[in-house]
């Protein structure tokens, strides 16, 4: 097979965007969402459904409760952070199906699509706890 044909099949088996996501999300696909950034970043804003699980508190035993046979989705601020690249390090060598966001909750947005939050920030400034 052609090297640059194997590459790109092989990079979308890694990869999904926002549009895909939303659309997936919206048939309702064995999909879930996971925020890889901090609670307070979560809790500030994130995608609709998603969970917060932060790539430094990934465990088997924080871990036990999900569905293996679910495909993951990890996300974090964007292409400036490294916190969804190490959520689905982290979820992969746990042994789940996972595909990282490209562009993260930045993208998203960009994209159109909605957020929400959980909690007020009152102006602080928030870390996402890559």
């Amino acid at each position: 097979m052609n090297e640059q044909l194997l590459f790109y099949q092989q990079k979308l088996q890694f990869e999904i965007d926002s549009w895909d996501l939303s659309v997936a999300l919206s048939e309702r696909s064995k999909i879930a969402v996971i925020d890889t950034r901090s609670p307070e970043a979560f809790n500030n804003e994130h995608i609709p459904g998603a969970i917060n699980l932060p790539h430094r508190t990934m465990t088997d035993s924080s871990t036990s409760h999900l569905d293996r046979h679910v495909l993951y989705v990890t996300y974090c601020d964007g292409i400036g952070c490294n916190a969804s690249t190490k959520g689905a390090l982290n979820m992969t060598n746990l042994g789940f199906r996972v595909k990282e966001l490209i562009g993260g909750l930045d993208w998203w947005k960009r994209d159109g699509h909605k957020t929400e939050s959980t909690g007020l920030t009152n102006g602080e400034q928030i870390n996402c706890g890559c």
